[in-house]
């Protein structure tokens, strides 16, 4: 499409590498005891996520100057070799299991995770989808259904690893995009309805996945158990109080916070920051959130549009259940804090959609 090619977004960069920074100095300091009693090495997570950290920001720098048209036109086939590793990674030997879940594909030294990476091929083939069939959105056979009936498929083999946070925000993610497409409120009712159900009906069928939500409700009934993350959680929240203990200062880290620099990094964050930083924290999200709505309304087509909307949505979701998480008003699911979490295929994905991002913005009427 020959449009005219501006500079991409400022704020958007800014704010992205600002909660980069953020992020490697909590994951040194949330990891450092952690690191150096298992590994003998207190900057083993620090340095390894400052790999992840390198890739992700190349990525990023590529993909805002490869034109977002691209993704439309290879978003089948990536698409295609998505669920091909969503099947591959399902094949004992090859996939890789940790916490109950395989989840992973080990590469050399290093491991990724195909279910983070169908996040965004999802969103980019949705985008296609919609741009192209939007007049259809409100009609089941040819605009909703085929796109959920993809959505679940998806879905579907995610759970056969499990991995239920991670399935939550990409469907999450596509509700939104339909939702915006213009599907109709009845079909969402009906949807709505019948996702209960299945959610329900995944809880009762594992044990792990009942014990979460009855720790969720009251993590005191079972403290050293099920309810032992939630409240070691807000353990270290509560004293942060409004300027917290001091970078580095954390009690919880010291064994009683299970894995701090991953999915409860905001913890650490808010004992050793207090209100002030974890707050600071949110208000980048904020931030990032109104940049991208102003980059998806400006857009110069519709693809645009819909592929910004599905990466704001993927990282605002995912923001949104982990803090959730982390601070007790949702059940344990295990998801990143996009940015801040250790775990390279998480913030590599989330660096990649940024890149994207940028790159419509170089198009939009900001």
């Amino acid at each position: 499409m020959p449009l005219k090619k501006s500079t991409p977004d400022f704020i958007l960069i800014l704010v992205t590498l600002t909660l980069l920074a953020i992020g490697l100095i909590m994951v040194y300091s949330a990891s450092a005891v952690w690191a150096n009693y298992k590994f003998n090495d207190s900057f083993f997570f620090a340095k390894r996520q400052l790999l992840f950290a390198g890739l992700g920001f190349a990525a990023m720098f590529l993909m805002m100057n490869i034109d977002y048209w691209s993704w439309r036109k290879w978003a089948k086939p990536i698409l295609i070799v998505c669920f091909i590793l969503l099947l591959v990674v399902l094949i004992p030997g090859i996939g890789m299991e940790r916490n109950g879940s395989r989840s992973w594909i080990g590469v050399g030294a290093f491991s990724i995770q195909p279910s983070e990476f169908i996040k965004l091929a999802l969103i980019a083939f949705l985008a296609k989808f919609l741009s192209e069939k939007q007049r259809y959105i409100t009609t089941v056979k040819k605009g909703l259904g085929p796109s959920l009936a993809l959505v679940f498929l998806a879905f579907g083999l995610i759970m056969l690893q499990p991995d239920l946070g991670t399935g939550t925000v990409m469907v999450g993610t596509c509700i939104v995009m339909l939702f915006i497409a213009g599907a109709r409120i009845f079909h969402f009712a009906v949807l709505g309805l019948i996702g209960l159900a299945g959610f329900v009906g995944l809880i009762l069928s594992a044990p792990y996945r009942m014990a979460r939500i009855t720790s969720f409700l009251d993590p005191w009934k079972d403290p050293l158990n099920s309810g032992f993350q939630i409240i070691q959680s807000l353990y270290a929240i509560g004293p942060g109080g409004l300027f917290g203990l001091g970078l580095g200062e954390s009690r919880q880290k010291f064994f009683y916070l299970p894995e701090p620099q991953t999915d409860f990094i905001f913890a650490i964050l808010s004992e050793e920051l207090g209100f002030i930083g974890g707050s600071l924290v949110i208000l980048l999200f904020a931030l990032l959130l109104w940049r991208g709505i102003k980059i998806a309304l400006g857009a110069p087509d519709l693809y645009g549009s819909f592929l910004a909307v599905g990466i704001i949505s993927m990282i605002a979701i995912q923001v949104m259940i982990n803090i959730g998480v982390v601070t007790g008003l949702m059940p344990v699911t295990g998801i990143t804090l996009p940015f801040l979490s250790y775990g390279g295929s998480s913030l590599t994905i989330m660096l990649m959609a940024v890149g994207v991002l940028l790159n419509i913005s170089r198009y939009a009427r900001v």
